[in-house]
């Protein structure tokens, strides 16, 4: 087995020389156990040195004749020289957060967003690639190349490389701060979230909430030295108490933690608050937009995405909002007639998602605690591993030998004829000093080098399941199945792209706003009998999930969903609003309001301050860009309705879908690779009949 990166605090031991920095060796795999903060700044000062002395060099040849090989080819290797440098020094930050590894992390920010404006400004390097797109040689390019081309010049003009040299010093600032902001964002609100603990010693107190969640509880009491149980907000631990607590004022004790994080309201009001780094972003945005001659940052978003105008989303999203406001209401009628049923006449934000589950448990007979103990994580995976073995062919190992950043974290190798195309990690489960939520990363990208070899992609998968407790193995519920299937259909399109050329090989040059279609098209196999049956097992007998369980599951498949739908589409418009209107004189909060008073139907505390968390959108690649989810959504279903009509193990529908989408990465746009694997361009119509919004659901 290999090296374990120790997740706890380092104390420096002095800069390390370059000779013995892990960070400036080259290596297959990221040297976990040897990376310590005092390796950060130093290595990265070193290969951003020695990048601009290359890429000097460079130019002194490229840039009156450039070609592929001496031009694009050589700048891959500087970016991949970075990349190898930074990439686990970011997802450590991420997965393993400590004091002095945040702090190592930060003072390198100001010199990369220095640096890729450097690159991003520099006249002769543009021309250089502009003369290449113009070239002889560029006449025999392929499609991928094409693009690369044309991504890059698109990419020098949003990075202001017309801008007079006054601008241009401003824009590198902005960058700069926008870099600070938004790990600053990321880093309070995991602060905000560990800040708040709630320490119980009657177990009466937990009464409703299942064995496997008041273990969970038990074990970070006793992690911390303490007798009883111990509520964190982290999102299993709230998940929990807000889904199973009997104890009402419970639930509104940990909905107001956890709805306040970040902020200047609640428990914790003022410590850890967003609300001074989202108006900075927004402003920095803004000004970023008018500088490259935008009217707002939601326009300047949509520069590199599917989506061709602001009147196009907001279209679209209000569209759907329109359809989908009838279904959401009657959802909310049922929920409250049968909460007063239950005693409680004024249903609030910490009591739906405990009434949703008890009415799904009365209507279907279906508990997401009984549909749990199916789901054991090796199950799920192999069933996993056998679902994309039928659809594209490839094969799945396990590797065993290989450096840890923590005792759950794991490693794949995928093959594909034998031949090994690509590796991935899994690291699932929640912990203290990792970041929440659930995403994927590239570790690597694949590309073929000036020396003609094949370099092998390599990608990150990081969730925040519930972990084994003892006895037990670690036991999914039906949405967390979904969130992993989410996570690796990002996975696959980074692993199993066939294109060669790193900036759009895998999810790189993708439209943000089509980065989704493979990752929503994967949770489809959670739903398909025929998948369910690879995926579940009973954990302590293995028998098969029980038809009669199966039938529960489907039919509660779209229980709340119209409430569901027209939450995504609540944050959906608020974020591109926010982007498209900063400036007009409201605040983030009057934004949210106004969004609300004209689709919502349940409308939460006043002290509530969701957009203090909002990561997606503050410390995430998705401002003025929420709206993918939605608009891959479109593309998923309606790709996945072609499965439905040929079978959803049909190998050639498989075989299909992996060339025309996965396999062809960003080398080409989204809507040529939909319609080459369509036939046509996407229909609304699929979503929502798999949302249960169609006019028949009705």
């Amino acid at each position: 087995m290999g090296s374990i990166y120790n997740c706890q605090s380092h104390r420096p031991e002095g800069n390390a020389v370059s000779a013995s920095n892990p960070l400036l060796q080259s290596y297959d795999l990221p040297p976990f156990s040897a990376i310590k903060p005092e390796h950060v700044e130093p290595a990265i000062d070193t290969v951003l040195a020695e990048n601009r002395a290359a890429l000097a060099k460079l130019l002194e040849t490229q840039k009156e004749h450039p070609t592929w090989a001496g031009l694009v080819l050589a700048m891959d290797e500087l970016n991949d020289r970075l990349g190898q440098a930074w990439s686990p020094i970011g997802h450590l930050n991420a997965v393993c957060n400590s004091a002095e590894l945040r702090a190592a992390y930060e003072a390198c920010l100001p010199k990369l967003s220095a640096y890729s404006t450097e690159i991003g400004q520099n006249k002769d390097l543009f021309q250089a690639y502009s003369r290449l797109a113009e070239s002889e040689e560029a006449k025999g390019f392929d499609a991928g190349q094409k693009t690369t081309l044309e991504h890059a010049l698109r990419d020098f003009r949003l990075s202001g490389i017309d801008l007079p040299p006054a601008e241009q010093q401003r824009y590198a600032a902005i960058q700069a701060r926008k870099s600070e902001l938004g790990s600053k964002f990321s880093n309070q609100l995991l602060d905000a979230t560990q800040a708040w603990t709630k320490h119980l010693t009657d177990e009466a107190a937990l009464a409703g909430l299942p064995e496997s969640a008041k273990a969970q509880l038990q074990a970070a009491a006793q992690a911390k030295e303490l007798d009883g149980w111990l509520v964190t907000l982290e999102f299993p631990s709230y998940y929990a108490v807000m889904t199973y607590a009997d104890d009402r004022a419970l639930r509104e004790e940990v909905y107001a933690a956890y709805a306040t994080r970040a902020s200047e309201q609640g428990p914790n009001a003022g410590q850890f608050d967003n609300g001074p780094v989202m108006e900075e972003l927004l402003d920095l945005r803004q000004e970023l937009a008018r500088l490259l001659g935008y009217a707002n940052y939601a326009e300047l978003s949509l520069a590199t995405k599917m989506a061709e105008s602001s009147d196009q989303v907001l279209g679209f999203l209000r569209d759907l909002a329109v359809r989908s406001k009838p279904f959401a209401q009657r959802d909310l009628e049922e929920l409250r007639a049968f909460a007063a049923e239950q005693g409680v006449q004024d249903l609030q934000s910490w009591d739906t998602g405990y009434f949703a589950e008890k009415l799904r448990q009365q209507r279907y007979a279906l508990s997401q605690e009984e549909v749990r103990a199916w789901f054991p994580v090796d199950k799920v995976l192999s069933g996993l591993f056998a679902t994309v073995q039928k659809l594209y062919g490839i094969e799945i190992a396990e590797l065993r030998d290989f450096e840890k950043w923590h005792p759950d974290v794991r490693l794949f190798e995928i093959k594909e004829n034998g031949t090994a195309i690509g590796r991935f990690y899994f690291d699932l489960y929640a912990r203290a000093n990792k970041r929440g939520g659930a995403w994927m990363d590239g570790a690597r990208d694949k590309r073929r080098d000036a020396q003609g070899r094949l370099i092998d992609p390599v990608a990150y998968l990081v969730c925040n399941f519930t972990p084994a407790s003892p006895g037990k193995p670690a036991l999914l519920t039906h949405d967390e199945v979904t969130t992993l299937f989410h996570e690796f259909g990002h996975g696959l399109h980074h692993l199993l792209t066939r294109v060669e050329h790193a900036s759009v090989s895998g999810i790189n040059g993708v439209a943000w706003d089509a980065v989704e279609l493979p990752s929503q098209f994967m949770e489809n196999w959670c739903w398909e009998p025929e998948g369910l049956a690879l995926i579940s097992g009973h954990y302590e007998t293995g028998e098969p999930l029980p038809q009669e369980l199966l039938d529960k599951m489907l039919a509660a498949k779209n229980f709340q969903s119209g409430l569901m739908m027209l939450r995504q589409l609540e944050f959906s418009l608020f974020d591109f609003e926010l982007h498209a209107t900063h400036g007009d004189g409201r605040s983030v909060r009057e934004v949210l309001e106004g969004i609300r008073d004209e689709i919502s139907v349940v409308r939460p505390p006043a002290y509530n301050r969701f957009p203090n968390s909002f990561a997606h959108i503050f410390a995430g690649g998705y401002a003025a860009g929420y709206y993918s989810y939605k608009w891959a959504e479109v593309l998923s279903a309606d790709a996945f309705a072609k499965f439905e009509e040929e079978g959803v193990f049909n190998p050639e529908t498989g075989r299909a879908f992996r060339e025309a989408i996965l396999a062809r990465g960003g080398s080409q746009a989204p809507m040529v690779l939909f319609v080459d694997f369509r036939g046509r361009e996407p229909s609304i119509d699929a979503l929502l009949r798999h949302s249960g919004l169609s006019e028949e659901a009705a």
